[in-house]
This record gives C-alpha cells, structure tokens and sequence, in this order.
C-alpha cells in the first residue's frame, strides 16, 4: 500500500508542473453578431494547438475603444480593434485625448473591415445625405463602428443633430430595422456579416453606397479609411456592387507581453492561416503583405522578428 502511494505522489509531481505551465490567454473582440467573435474563436484555437503552454479563449466584449482599455489595464491580452481606434489609443487623439495608452502594441493587421450602411429597400434612402432626420444606429457605444460612422458623417456635413441617433450593437440593429423601429444602421465589420446575411434572408434590404466625393471627404478626415467595394452577391438580393469605406483590423497586445509568446502567436497566425479561412473568409486578407502596409502603429519584437525572419519591409513608424 505504501508503494502504491508513493507511485501516485511521484506521478502527481510530474503532472502537476505540466499543468501549471499551461497559461490563459484572453482574446478581446466584439458581439457574437460580427466578425470578431469567430475570427478571435479561430486565433484561439490555432493559439491552443500550435503554441505550447497556453490555453487561449475569445470574449465578448463592447469592441474596439473598450478593448483598448482592456489591453492597457492588463485585463485581456491579445483585442481585435480598427485602426483608427488603435491609432488613436497609441497617440492619445480623438476618443483618447489626454490619455495616451503608450503601451498598445501591435502583432499584425489581419483583415480590412468595410463600413456597411443598410436599410429597408423600400425605405427610400438611397444615399448618405438621406439619413437626415432619419433614425439611425450608428452602432454600439464605445465600438469602432460608432468612430467610424461619427468620422463619415461630420466629414460630409451630418452630425448627429441631423439624425436620430440609436447605439445599438450588431444583432440589436438587424432587429430593429427589421421590425421597423430604426429607419438604417451602421456597420463597420468583415464582410460578410452573420448579421447582416440573416437579416437579409427574411427582409428585402439595400447597402448605401458612397459617391467618390464622400470617400474622399472621408478619407482627408481619417488617413487610414481607404476606398473599398462590397461586392454583388455579398448578400440575398444584392445584385450590384456597392462603393464604401475600408477599415484595416488590428491585433494588439501589451508592449509588456513575452517576447517569445508575441514571436510564437504570429508565426502561428501567418503559417495556419488556412484553419482560419475556414472559420471566417475575412481570413483571405490575413496576409503578411497586408499587415505590413496596413498597420499604423509600432509592431511588438517579438512580432517584428518574425516579419524580419521572412524578409518582410517595416516602416520605421512601426518599430518601437
């Protein structure tokens, strides 16, 4: 008997310390109505079988300007945000004025969102300006939607003194413009959105298109928004394309997160893309080409030598 508890003692030694070293990493993305969720559900299980000792799980949270804050106060480690939030955060301008977050890092940018404005089709809104004295949800409070679509109206001459303006999240907008509370509804998400798609299926709905002037307005007001088009079919019933705004998405960790850790997650993101495509086409965009052109802030070093590793050209706004 006592060779039988001395075995079982030895063998919980051993296991003990293995299971200790497995570490939780918490992923920050959006509601379960974007592209966040699945995305950051897809980075956590590449996270899970390709990088030793850790456990890495996606929340649910308010989006890009709260998951900034998540990263700085060292409540999740890794967020998915736009880039102008991002860019902001890092700078201390705009919805951070007076609170520069100095620490946000970046591992890559991973997919461009476009900002998607839809309606009823026989709403009679056709154009940006027609959302005056409309009801309007310009997205949930604090998201990155809701910069977006603050940026893209002021810089055409909107302002929410013009509209009725409802903050409401991804699934909460596709409601209510389906039962007729809300006349539009902003998105700035990966297309396409689950949202959206299902909202589509049940009522005939039209995406608003921008003429080259308001991108151009749009763009002189943020650098990092960028011409982009949705393309037919995207949607049930959407037989043209339609011009918008793109967004890059950024990844951010801590400037305190291992070395080693931020080297193994975007190796990992970079070589296995293909489980990712999987999970959420945005992942077609998951590219080493397009997080180096995209991204506005400093890189973390443990990602900026595995850009250096395959050759990739870093800006030098993008070294720390």
């Amino acid at each position: 008997m006592r060779a039988l508890k001395t075995a079982l003692a030895a063998t919980l030694l051993v296991v003990a310390p293995a299971a200790l070293a497995q570490q939780q990493l918490s992923i920050a993305t959006g509601g379960t109505g974007g592209t966040y969720y699945p995305y950051g559900g897809g980075l956590a299980e590449l996270i899970n079988e390709h990088v030793e000792g850790y456990d890495a799980v996606a929340e649910v949270t308010g989006a890009s300007v709260e998951n900034m804050g998540l990263i700085w106060r060292g409540d999740s480690d890794l967020a998915l945000a736009l880039a102008d939030t991002v860019y902001q955060a890092y700078n201390g301008t705009g919805d951070f004025e007076g609170r520069k977050l100095e620490n946000i890092r970046a591992l890559a940018s991973i997919y461009p969102n476009a900002v998607q404005i839809v309606t009823m089709a026989d709403s009679g809104i056709e154009s940006l300006s027609d959302l005056k004295g409309k009801i309007v949800s310009v997205g949930a409070p604090g998201s990155g939607t809701e910069i977006n679509a603050s940026t893209l109206l002021e810089a055409n001459g909107i302002t929410y003194d013009d509209i009725d303006a409802r903050r409401l999240n991804f699934n909460e907008t596709a409601d209510a413009i389906r039962d007729g509370d809300i006349d539009a509804g902003f998105w700035s998400v990966g297309p396409p959105t689950s949202s959206i798609m299902n909202l589509a299926t049940t009522r005939d709905i039209r995406l608003i298109g921008l003429s080259d002037e308001e991108v151009a307005n749009a763009k002189a007001e943020e650098p990092v928004f960028a011409a982009y088009q949705l393309k037919s079919g995207l949607y049930e019933g959407m037989e043209e394309p339609v011009q918008t705004i793109g967004i890059p998405n950024v990844l951010a960790v801590s400037s305190e997160m291992d070395e080693e850790l931020a080297y193994q997650i975007t190796k990992t993101l970079f070589e296995h893309t293909d489980q990712l495509i999987a999970i959420h086409p945005a992942a077609n965009d998951t590219t080493v080409e397009f997080s180096v052109e995209s991204t506005p802030i400093a890189f973390h070093p443990g990602a900026l030598r595995y850009y250096e590793e395959v050759g990739a050209e870093i800006a030098d706004r993008q070294r720390p």
